[in-house]
């Protein structure tokens, strides 16, 4: 009851797994060793005059590709299909072989604001993908959803409830 008259409720790891994805926020699956700051959509954050850990390898060519994995965000075409966290991407009609992956699902989770299932995900190209359909394959559990590529921001984009 602490709390409750300023609105305050109990809450778990899930609940607060939910708020990161719907807010696209990176933390678990999308920051496995191998994500940079600008594949995580923060590039911008990274200083070009101060020094830090990284700040050497944020130029190399390899980890500046435009081929690159980078955050995107993903909602079922069909809005009640459920997602699987590591289901791999493929465009629509690519046979579903390594040489056709084009990456992954990192974190998935019902939203309750929304009322669907939504997930976040590494994908070649991806900001300049949103609004495209694509396949998240799943072998592992034999399951395939078309998704539409999305922004990451699900929930308040623009942060107008956090400043409100």
């Amino acid at each position: 009851d602490a709390g409750s008259d300023l609105g305050c409720a109990p809450y778990g790891i899930e609940a607060l797994n939910v708020l990161r994805i719907e807010k696209g926020h990176a933390a678990g699956g999308e920051l496995n060793g191998q994500t940079t700051a600008r594949a995580l959509g923060l590039g911008r954050m990274a200083s070009e005059k101060k020094d830090y850990i990284g700040r050497v390898l944020r130029n190399r060519a390899h980890l500046v590709s435009d081929d690159d994995p980078m955050l995107v965000g993903f909602k079922p075409v069909e809005g009640e299909s459920d997602l699987t966290a590591g289901a791999h991407f493929f465009a629509s009609g690519a046979d579903h072989v390594t040489a056709n992956d084009e990456g992954h699902m990192t974190s998935v989770c019902y939203s309750p604001t929304l009322g669907h299932p939504i997930g976040l995900g590494l994908l070649k190209r991806g900001p300049e993908r949103i609004g495209e359909v694509i396949v998240a394959a799943d072998p592992v559990r034999q399951r395939t959803v078309q998704v539409e590529v999305c922004s990451p921001h699900f929930v308040d984009p623009d942060g107008e409830r956090v400043r409100a």
